[in-house]
């Protein structure tokens, strides 16, 4: 019988990006090579027979082969050759086998060096990674977001100009809006950027100028129309330079040097007015408006050149700043000093404080909490359901009613007295508990997640202290809030604090802030939660869920109990196979969190039962409190968080979604994160010497040759808040 050989299609949309993620490994196997069908067995067919099918065979064909079809799905009888080799489906296999999603946690698995083995077949056969000289990636030429333009005039213009109220909501892609792909310009968004351009001008560049004296006018004004000439190309050539972050050609001078003299030579009009429309045009100009790059012209040969020391200057400042480059960056940049420099500059930039906006706008998206400001919560509710049921409050409402009942006529004065009192009694239980949850707490719960990571930023701590650690950053209301008034914590400044040994605080999953937009309104939520850890700490994939799910509530319904927790009606949820898959991954995590209330307080009860914080992780451990689950994550897991936090800060500084080529970028950082115990400093000079951030395609493959990028999850292009 002849081998079989299936055509592996790349699966589409929301259900396909599904199917890849439940099925995981083992629906990833049913690429496995056969003999192939024309001539001798390629370099990869050959090393996949000798050293990964042996693998798959101790490790998978107990349940996926010798007559077992787990899945629908028998290995040993699915073969394919290696032009259907599907990148998509190997790259699941290596986050399941890395992560240890799979073989389930009650099977053999194979070992770190056997793991390794598979990984390297994946990245060098599969995703044909060149390890001495790796694909950089595509990338798209990048629009300055809302926040890119703010910073950028107010370095350039020295005017705050509003972005936010005066420009509509950037697209985010793969969790960040700062992603080229999405930076897209709309005819209403080009005309804004044009009356911006004027509006922006109009506040910075005076009408008249005193000469000798003005930031834009350094000299006097010449009489003579060549003087007039050379002197308005002298001035947009500057403000050219540092707009465009490279220096203009010649022809785009002359174009801005006609534009000015066709103003300032018409009645009425000054020479200011001309340079004024010139520099108007500049800022509307896409030189401006979009991070242009290109090769170094020394090192162009090759398939993978360097990019150029201005373009480097520009995601250097980009990265850090969320700003154009400074003085320091151009003159480095036009002496092609930068990369011998490359250290210093990072370490000057981090100590410079533009570096803020990489601290918020890096952990606003990462950590959700910037959408602190703007999300829903309802205090009391939250308080009153962390209390139970009031039997006096159930009392008094059922007596009012009795009351109410009575005609007016019928109502004796005691009667009237009792409803009287009765109604006072109602109205001030059921307005307590009282929380004053208003902005000023969520500013202060922001600033504490942003606090500690410039703190592990600004003293190079590990990354492993955002999971787990025994400080934070906390001032008085805070602290109370917290419950944490022994601390003796007072005024209105954050401080760094040491936590009580006992503390279940301590790391990012345990502050107000991520707490709060990992919540429902009213009530906490463990799914959320638990995609939360999942998707942001270990990177395990999380797909969407089908549609059409009834809501958590309705799983009451199947319990006699009358006020059922969240986990046992979780329990109730997980009993239905099409939910079971993925909130076997997420309910142990978020129930582990339950403690925290909505608020991110801590409480003992949910709805008035004891909260029970048991759990085990998908990949067998278990744990009894969110202590022992931090404990986990940065022992058994810190290699996914290494990993996730690697991709998610590479994705940042790129402006784009990952792709198979990083693969190798993201596995030497985390190497050199185990090596050097997670400092900070590695990942973020990982990511800054990177091939992906150093180089570029040749001009002759950015139309599109090599490796797609991913695309991004469903949901994961949206307006950001």
């Amino acid at each position: 019988m002849s081998p079989k050989s299936h055509a592996v299609r790349r699966p589409r949309g929301a259900a396909g990006r599904c199917r890849v993620a439940r099925y995981g490994l083992f629906s990833a196997l049913l690429l496995l090579l056969g003999s192939a069908s024309h001539g001798a067995e390629s370099p990869s067919v050959t090393r996949f027979h000798r050293e990964v099918e042996p693998l798959l065979s101790r490790y998978c064909h107990a349940c996926h082969g010798e007559g077992e079809k787990s899945g629908n799905i028998a290995f040993d009888q699915l073969l394919t050759d290696d032009a259907r080799l599907n990148p998509v489906l190997w790259s699941q296999v290596l986050i399941n086998v890395r992560t240890g999603l799979m073989p389930p946690a009650k099977k053999p698995h194979p070992s770190p060096e056997e793991i390794a083995r598979m990984a390297d077949w994946i990245k060098y056969g599969v995703f044909q990674i060149d390890p001495a000289d790796p694909d950089p990636g595509r990338v798209t030429v990048h629009r300055l977001n809302r926040t890119e333009y703010r910073n950028t005039i107010r370095d350039l213009m020295a005017v705050d100009f509003d972005t936010d109220i005066e420009f509509p909501p950037d697209d985010t892609g793969h969790g960040f809006d700062n992603n080229g792909r999405v930076l897209t310009v709309s005819p209403l968004l080009l005309e804004q950027y044009l009356a911006a351009g004027r509006t922006i001008v109009s506040q910075a560049v005076p009408a008249v100028a005193e000469a000798g004296s003005g930031k834009w006018f350094p000299e006097p004004v010449p009489e003579s129309t060549a003087e007039r000439r050379s002197y308005a190309g002298e001035l947009l050539r500057t403000f050219a330079a540092r707009a465009f972050r490279r220096p203009p050609d010649e022809e785009t001078i002359g174009r801005l040097v006609a534009l000015a003299e066709d103003t300032y030579t018409q009645p009425g009009q000054r020479f200011e007015n001309g340079i004024a429309q010139a520099m108007s045009a500049t800022l509307a100009s896409s030189r401006f408006l979009f991070r242009e790059e290109a090769a170094d012209p020394g090192t162009s040969a090759g398939a993978h050149p360097f990019i150029d020391d201005y373009s480097l200057a520009s995601r250097l400042s980009y990265f850090l700043w969320s700003s154009m480059p400074d003085d320091e960056l151009f003159r480095l940049a036009q002496g092609r000093m930068l990369r011998p420099n490359l250290r210093s500059q990072v370490a000057r930039m981090l100590a410079d404080r533009r570096s803020e906006a990489f601290v918020r706008n890096f952990t606003g998206q990462w950590l959700q909490t910037r959408n602190l400001e703007t999300i829903a919560i309802d205090a009391p509710a939250v308080l009153a359901h962390d209390e139970g049921p009031n039997p006096e409050l159930l009392h008094l409402r059922d007596r009012l009613k009795e009351l109410i009942a009575k005609p007016e006529a019928g109502r004796t004065a005691a009667d009237r007295a009792e409803l009287a009192t009765s109604r006072e009694r109602f109205l001030q239980i059921a307005k307590s508990p009282h929380l004053d949850f208003d902005a000023g707490l969520r500013r202060a719960m922001r600033d504490e997640v942003e606090r500690f990571f410039s703190g592990i930023v600004h003293e190079d701590r590990s990354v492993l202290e955002l999971v787990e650690s025994d400080y934070s950053y906390l001032n008085e209301r805070l602290a109370r809030h917290y419950g944490l008034t022994q601390l003796q914590v007072t005024g209105p400044e954050l401080r760094r604090v040491t936590l009580p040994a006992d503390s279940p605080r301590g790391g990012v999953l345990t502050m107000g802030g991520t707490l709060l937009v990992t919540s429902n309104p009213s009530r906490t939520s463990p799914v959320k939660r638990g995609r939360f850890i999942l998707e942001n700490i270990l990177g395990y994939p999380t797909p969407l869920p089908p549609p059409n799910i009834p809501p958590l509530e309705d799983a009451a319904n199947g319990l006699k109990k009358k006020d059922p927790t969240l986990r046992e009606m979780l329990a109730v949820h997980r009993q239905d196979p099409k939910c079971s898959s993925c909130h076997d991954r997420m309910d142990p995590l978020g129930l582990a969190l339950e403690n925290f209330n909505a608020l991110g307080q801590w409480r003992e009860h949910d709805n008035a039962a004891p909260i029970d914080a048991n759990g085990r992780l998908i990949t067998g451990e278990p744990f009894h409190n969110v202590r022992e689950l931090k404990r986990l994550l940065v022992t058994n897991h810190r290699l996914s968080f290494y990993r996730t936090l690697t991709e998610k800060l590479l994705i940042y500084a790129l402006g784009r979604g990952l792709d198979y080529s990083d693969t190798e970028t993201v596995d030497r950082i985390v190497d050199r994160l185990e090596r050097e115990h997670g400092r900070f400093s590695t990942l973020l000079l990982g990511v800054i010497e990177s091939v992906p951030f150093q180089k570029c395609r040749a001009a002759a493959t950015l139309a599109g040759a090599g490796t797609p990028e991913a695309p991004p999850p469903p949901g994961e292009t949206k307006p950001s808040p």
